[in-house]
């Protein structure tokens, strides 16, 4: 593999950050710094730690890396689902994201397990 933006989770998790920012550019102005701020923060983590993770040619640092990353995908579905509870998504966007972000999970965990039985 020639670099990060060949992994199927950067690419999808790219796609996440664009979702993100699509939705909560909807949400109340006042909330700029709060819970938009938080969510795209996060969503953002995502494929910025599997590229660091990818470029410190290490399996232990990708591992660690790819763990932060699970880390910030468990944030984001949990500001999700705060943002739906407040009524800041409807039930079509929320579903959208959570999805989304369910698949990504599963993609991520299994390449941490593949990398922990390779190395």
């Amino acid at each position: 593999m020639s670099n990060y933006r060949n992994l199927v989770i950067w690419q999808k998790s790219m796609v996440l950050v664009t979702l993100i920012y699509e939705v909560t550019n909807k949400f109340p102005k006042d909330e700029v710094y709060g819970l938009t701020s938080q969510i795209r923060r996060c969503s953002i983590s995502i494929p910025s730690n599997i590229a660091e993770g990818y470029g410190r040619n290490s399996d232990v640092e990708l591992k660690r890396f790819l763990s932060i990353s699970l880390g910030s995908l468990f944030e984001l579905q949990t500001q999700i689902e705060i943002a739906y509870n407040i009524r800041y998504l409807d039930q079509i966007s929320f579903q959208n994201l959570y999805n989304n972000t369910r698949e990504l999970e599963i993609m991520l965990a299994s390449f941490i397990n593949k990398i922990k039985h390779n190395g």
